[in-house]
């Protein structure tokens, strides 16, 4: 049933792209197709679903619910004010300032802490915060490549090469995939301030800065940043760890407020503002992409790529980069990464070459393209969640406006350092 499951989900992304605002249902609607007709079986369907990334979610969303409580995000977007010259910099400053946290931390747990500091910002500067978590999106999704514990996928292909957190700076004698990333993070950047570039308004200076009521929540989503960083390093470790960590200290926390307020509504209140829309959505493409999946439709994608590279290591290395981001921006680079890597090794192992170019740009692109479409990416999907909650509505034009710019400013550098370092 391959035919069927692929024009399934092709239809269903087309359906989501043309009608932005029923997204969750139609996510749903499709995934339910895919079960009852047997595409996915209903024995692999729990199986298809990443609770690691829904308990990840639903917990920060909770635990940044009090932590805009506090006040802390004021305070934050103050500092932040204070320090750059225009609304342009200030755009600019929060992408940075997510990448770095990025690529350290799972990208969808940095959009959830980032972007209230971000609406903050706006909201101060009676300004559209659409563009601003754009920005903060795609930024979070590009770093997730630069070192060992930024992403799952960069998780799974140091696994694949056996590599260490140092490698990611320095692998075989060389400039690692880190400085592949950062080069393209130098030019995004430039991308994001052109983009700005209109926004020369000058930023207001506060008479005073906010002040901030409770440091707990602060430290509770400071100890889940160091938390999901030291579990990157536990080997062997449950799939739902950084799941249960974000959960556990959201407890911590509804317990901190219940004491504290002594009312039922220091729990139901943070709960609320868990966007279950998101989770929705989440759901139903991890069900959709468990049954093209179950249907060989990602091993055939694979299969494909290998052929059209034919034995000419760097037309394998351009079409496994550029299909990898065409591929990424519909469907999760988890699964794909996952399926790619044997087939690299494969394909290595009979050409007779160092694959580690080949793994790089799988990589590179696979993280790299999710930028590409507002639900490429699970990071993408969360920021457009928090935009739809505070009232605003992303068109696929404001998303592409930013997405096919800063993709192609990062790639492209990325692409060109990989093959000098690691190619030729």
């Amino acid at each position: 049933m391959m035919i069927p499951a692929l024009i399934l989900f092709a239809l269903t992304y087309v359906l989501m792209l043309t009608f932005s605002k029923y997204r969750p249902y139609i996510a749903l609607g499709s995934a339910l197709v895919f079960i009852i007709s047997g595409m996915l079986p209903l024995k692999n369907v729990f199986g298809a679903i990443d609770f690691n990334v829904i308990l990840m979610i639903a917990g920060t969303m909770g635990l940044v619910a009090l932590f805009i409580e506090s006040q802390m995000p004021s305070l934050l977007a103050d500092l932040i004010m204070e320090k750059v010259p225009n609304v342009m910099w200030a755009a600019v400053a929060m992408s940075l300032f997510s990448g770095f946290i990025s690529a350290f931390v799972d990208n969808v747990a940095t959009v959830l802490m980032v972007a209230p500091v971000a609406l903050a910002i706006c909201k101060k500067l009676n300004t559209n915060p659409v563009p601003f978590i754009i920005g903060i999106a795609v930024s979070s999704n590009l770093q997730g490549a630069a070192t060992l514990v930024g992403d799952t996928t960069a998780i799974m292909l140091g696994s694949a090469l056996d590599m260490s957190f140092i490698d990611f700076f320095w692998y075989k004698g060389a400039p690692g995939m880190f400085f592949a990333v950062e080069l393209g993070a130098v030019l995004s950047a430039i991308i994001l301030a052109f983009i700005f570039r209109k926004e020369k308004g000058a930023i207001p200076k506060a008479e005073s800065r906010t002040k901030v009521t409770d440091l707990v929540p602060t430290v509770l989503l400071t100890g889940t940043i160091v938390l999901l960083i030291l579990a990157s390093f536990i080997p062997n470790k449950p799939g739902i760890t950084n799941g249960l960590i974000c959960c556990v200290l959201l407890v911590i926390g509804l317990v901190y407020n219940l004491v504290k307020k002594k009312a039922v509504s220091a729990v139901t209140a943070p709960l609320k503002e868990i966007d279950f829309e998101t989770i929705g959505l989440l759901l139903g493409l991890f069900l959709m992409i468990g049954g093209i999946s179950e249907q060989g439709v990602i091993d055939a994608a694979a299969g494909l790529l290998a052929k059209t590279g034919g034995g000419n290591i760097f037309v394998l290395y351009t079409v496994i980069v550029w299909a990898s981001v065409l591929i990424s921006a519909f469907i999760d680079n988890i699964p794909y990464v996952a399926t790619m890597i044997p087939v690299i090794a494969g394909l290595a192992g009979k050409l007779g070459v160092d694959p580690t170019v080949l793994y790089f740009g799988l990589l590179s692109g696979a993280t790299l393209g999710g930028n590409i479409t507002p639900i490429g990416a699970s990071a993408n999907i969360a920021g457009i969640g928090i935009l739809r909650k505070e009232g605003y509505t992303v068109k696929n034009s404001d998303f592409f406006k930013i997405g096919i710019p800063f993709t192609l400013a990062a790639i492209i550098p990325a692409y060109i350092y990989l093959w000098i370092f690691y190619g030729i």
